[in-house]
């Protein structure tokens, strides 16, 4: 497991998140004014100096819960709201486009260019505010100083460890089904043709050299694909061609988008529901999340401006029908934590959660510490 996971797996994850939300709010017919504070209050948040500062710390990822509650506070920075069918959704859309880009990058370390692609749309979103570009080409400075010196090897196990935690998300999305990059089980189609990695050769030749390194013979082999050099390596660079597309915005043109849960992972889900017993990692999951949300600053909606719901799905009818037929395991409750901790941990939990107060929603019943969220809500 790579210890530089995380910032890569955290802002390619936002970054398809800012995609969706830009989507439907367009979609939606939201007011521009409303939409340009959206999306400028959740980038400034997610792009928050010390947010990052502790994001980039080495460190190992955490649970998929534990990471689904900072996108759920996330997702919430400013006077949008979203419900829980909404967020699933959300969720599952971000979590299977970051799979594919992974499954498909050509070569490990193109997992940068991946992530500056989002980084460039990003920016692309960002209005009438140079403090939050500033924010974020900050935080690209950082990826270019961290991860530009990384071995092709320490690349590979960042890669690896992405697959890891994206292995048993096999969630149908009807973009990936209609462009036929999806099968109906939730799995990805691996392509057969087009550009090779940077650096390497289109196959189809086999060289034998002898003892002294001298070519001796060559052997040509059918491969079956349709396989071309490629053009050039992407740029590294603040600013410049990424040449690799994966990582834009592919809901730029109005498509709409639905998720269906293929039967395997709903077996699956069946299957590997968190026991109520004491977590090991619990503690740790809790200390992140406190240390993480700690740096987000949460801007309170100032004067009387209302807020607005957002619906990811077609219209309300389809939301309550998902959120009727969505697994309880696969909900967004997000941890079962014993809530025993110290209570210097507790005071430290209150005063941040203090910043993420959602104005204006209902409050489930939940006694403390039945979970993460329901353990934080109630403190």
């Amino acid at each position: 497991m790579s210890l530089r996971t995380l910032p890569l797996l955290f802002l390619n994850l936002g970054g398809e998140m800012l995609y969706i939300l830009d989507q439907r709010l367009r979609a939606q017919n939201i007011p521009a004014d409303k939409a340009r504070k959206v999306l400028n209050d959740i980038i400034s948040t997610m792009f928050n100096r010390k947010f990052m500062e502790e994001l980039f710390k080495p460190q190992e990822l955490y649970s998929k819960k534990a990471l689904r509650t900072v996108y759920d506070r996330l997702a919430h920075a400013s006077i949008m709201r979203l419900n829980q069918a909404s967020m699933d959704k959300l969720y599952d859309l971000m979590t299977m486009a970051f799979k594919y880009q992974i499954l498909l990058c050509p070569r490990p370390k193109d997992v940068l260019l991946i992530t500056f692609n989002h980084l460039d749309t990003i920016k692309g979103f960002i209005q009438d505010s140079p403090a939050i570009l500033h924010q974020v080409e900050e935080t690209f400075r950082q990826l270019t100083e961290i991860y530009g010196a990384l071995s092709a090897g320490e690349f590979q196990l960042i890669r690896q460890t992405l697959l890891i935690f994206f292995q048993d998300l096999h969630i149908r999305v009807s973009i990936f089904l209609k462009d036929r990059v999806q099968n109906s089980n939730g799995r990805f189609v691996l392509p057969v043709s087009g550009p090779v990695p940077w650096g390497t050769e289109v196959p189809g030749l086999i060289r034998t050299f002898n003892d002294k390194g001298k070519e001796v013979k060559k052997i040509e082999f059918k491969h079956g694909g349709h396989y071309v050099t490629a053009p050039k390596e992407g740029s590294f660079e603040l600013y410049g061609d990424r040449v690799l597309k994966l990582g834009t915005n592919m809901y730029s043109m109005n498509r709409p988008v639905e998720t269906h849960m293929s039967g395997a992972s709903r077996n699956l889900a069946s299957r590997t529901q968190e026991s109520i017993a004491p977590n090991p990692l619990a503690k740790e999951e809790l200390n992140f999340l406190a240390r993480l949300m700690g740096g987000m600053e949460i801007k309170k909606p100032s004067g009387p401006e209302p807020g607005f719901r957002l619906n990811l799905f077609t219209t309300d009818e389809e939301e309550e029908q998902a959120a009727l037929s969505r697994p309880e395991e696969l909900s967004s409750e997000v941890l079962n934590i014993q809530a025993t901790q110290d209570q210097q941990r507790n005071e430290e939990l209150a005063r941040i959660m203090g910043e993420f107060e959602v104005m204006d929603q209902p409050r489930q019943s939940a006694s403390k510490g039945d979970d993460l969220l329901a353990m934080m809500d109630e403190l």
